[in-house]
């Protein structure tokens, strides 16, 4: 069987493969878990229905798959010195445009993680562990640098803090998250918890 599978995947090329995850997290976006439907998806992507279940086998696997083939940007580029200095540099790695669609796609899952085990288990593996490691580099520099200390108790929420202030834009606010809003945010928020 699981010969089969991987016979009928190798048809798909990897740059159609990226085109078709693209396209359902454009979906998941655009119209939430609930909303977004295999026949949207084939429209969307002039793919047969029947392709898609023939190679996903369901919406939530073929989410799964796109959440997986969600490129992570990397915190490797942002040192600046200064843990304060770093936390802007990594709210200027995507701009407004990206930061709406990320915060979308968050959206668009945040009802269905609860409902889905399997996706839940795998946001938090895609997008969740990445930022959280990722964090995890720019706080133990800032800690080997001596700007906040080992068992300061604020540093185990400052993802909670960064992806509270993500989500929460648009629910209290009705407006997307912005470069200048995170921007306040980490000056009025992250940087006096942290005793930066």
């Amino acid at each position: 069987m699981a010969e089969v599978t991987m016979t009928r995947r190798s048809r798909i090329t990897p740059e159609r493969e990226a085109e078709l995850y693209a396209a359902v997290l454009d979906l998941l976006r655009e119209v939430g878990y609930d909303g977004l439907t295999m026949d949207a998806v084939a429209a969307r992507t002039r793919s047969s229905k029947a392709t898609l279940y023939r190679q996903w086998g369901s919406k939530p696997r073929l989410i799964v798959e796109a959440l997986r083939g969600h490129k992570h940007a990397s915190v490797d580029d942002v040192d600046t010195g200064t843990l304060h200095g770093d936390f802007h540099a990594l709210v200027m790695r995507a701009d407004d445009c990206q930061l709406e669609q990320e915060s979308a796609l968050i959206r668009g899952l945040a009802m269905a993680i609860q409902a889905e085990p399997d996706l839940l288990r795998v946001f938090r593996e895609e997008v969740i562990e990445p930022e959280l490691a990722e964090l995890e580099v720019l706080l133990q520099r800032g800690v080997e640098r001596g700007e906040v200390s080992a068992d300061h108790p604020a540093l185990g929420y400052v993802l909670h803090m960064l992806l509270g202030a993500f989500v929460t834009r648009t629910l209290i606010d009705d407006l997307p998250p912005t470069q200048e809003f995170l921007h306040d945010y980490v000056d009025a928020v992250i940087v006096p918890a942290l005793g930066l």
